[in-house]
């Protein structure tokens, strides 16, 4: 009843209001059209995809929150009457009654006590930062895990926690940025090639296999000794490399869908190449895009980890996974330094293998909803 008289309001014949039904509202799911409910209906029928989603979630926003879980600096100080924040502002010693007007170390003996005489301070639950070296160790760094140290320090005296904390935000926010900027370069380039195609597609295509071929690894040895590699830098090198993921994908949507009836229709009436590529071809070409991305990211964190491990990433001291993988291969003596890294990565990538696997099946039209 509802269908018909939506129709019959469209058409004109009769109005809700002169039919005596009133518009109920309708609850956000059900605003969805019926493809994308089924879809999400596969999506929700993986458990595993499902609820690997959620962690990956809840580990990536506690992780940007990173700086309220571990941090050298306290979250908030009272002195003296007075409150004063220093995770956001820079204190000079002589805000606290000390000798010098260079920034606080809170973690000085001697600054915690004139705080403690005239106030409190509200710590984070790990006091240390990911370049913060524990001067206190009892025993030579690589320190074992201890109630001071969670996860133990590595062979420069800091927290790896900490470390792993940031770092593990630092590499998916790398990987976010390289698996959104590829893949708009990608879907572009393979939109042009596949819809066009001719000389443009026979060109382009011998352009990639010549591309694909470069060695990558060299040229980023190459760029690394010419160039202080830092996260830009290596973002834009590994985009370089990157983009062609997608391209032969989107380029054998357009391809299919470049000849269909509505797309020759709107092309008949005179829209531009441009419109008809981005809404009528451009739609059915994301659900490959949107089925490779997880997986996508899932090698962009690989890659920046490999480079790291290999000492052609990030600069020294940045918070880094394949850094500290590394420490755990120079220091078998200290087994939690490897143990800690590789559990990170290897759950990190499990979780978006599941969550591609689950988005791989949402979009599947051969599977129904279980």
């Amino acid at each position: 009843m509802e269908r018909v008289s939506e129709r019959m309001n469209e058409s004109g014949v009769l109005s809700a209001s002169d039919s005596g039904v009133t518009d109920t509202p309708r609850p956000s799911h059900d605003r969805l059209g019926p493809l994308w409910r089924r879809r999400l209906a596969n999506f929700r029928a993986n458990k595993r995809g499902f609820w690997s989603l959620w962690i990956f979630l809840a580990l990536f926003i506690l992780s940007l929150f990173a700086e309220l879980v571990a941090n050298d600096r306290p979250l908030f100080v009272w002195y003296d009457g007075a409150p004063y924040v220093p995770i956001m502002v820079d204190y000079p010693e002589t805000t606290f009654g000390g000798d010098f007007p260079t920034p606080a170390v809170y973690r000085d003996p001697y600054v915690a006590d004139l705080i403690a005489d005239k106030g409190f301070a509200v710590w984070s639950p790990v006091r240390f930062s990911y370049q913060t070296v524990n001067q206190d160790l009892p025993v030579p760094a690589p320190a074992p895990p201890s109630a001071e140290n969670w996860l133990g320090t590595d062979d420069q005296g800091r927290d790896v926690f900490a470390r792993l904390l940031y770092g593990f935000r630092l590499s998916v926010l790398f990987g976010l940025t390289l698996t959104v900027v590829s893949s708009v370069i990608g879907v572009a380039a393979g939109a042009v090639q596949g819809y066009f195609g001719g000389l443009l597609d026979l060109f382009f295509q011998r352009f990639i296999e010549i591309w694909s071929g470069l060695p990558q690894l060299f040229i980023l040895i190459i760029v690394s000794s010419v160039l202080i590699p830092g996260f830009w830098t290596l973002l834009v090198v590994l985009m370089l490399f990157s983009w062609t993921a997608l391209v032969g994908v989107v380029r054998a949507e357009f391809l299919r869908a470049r000849n269909f009836d509505y797309v020759r229709a709107a092309r008949a009436l005179g829209m531009s190449d441009a419109a008809v590529m981005a809404k009528h071809v451009l739609p059915n070409a994301m659900v490959a895009t949107l089925t490779f991305m997880p997986f996508i990211l899932a090698s962009s964190l690989v890659a920046l980890t490999s480079l790291d491990f290999l000492g052609l990433g990030l600069p020294p001291g940045s918070p880094s996974l394949g850094e500290l993988l590394r420490q755990g291969k120079d220091n078998l003596q200290a087994p939690w330094l490897g143990i800690a890294s590789f559990m990170v990565i290897a759950v990190t990538l499990t979780l978006l293998v599941f969550i591609g696997e689950a988005v791989r099946d949402a979009f599947d039209p051969r599977k129904g909803v279980a």
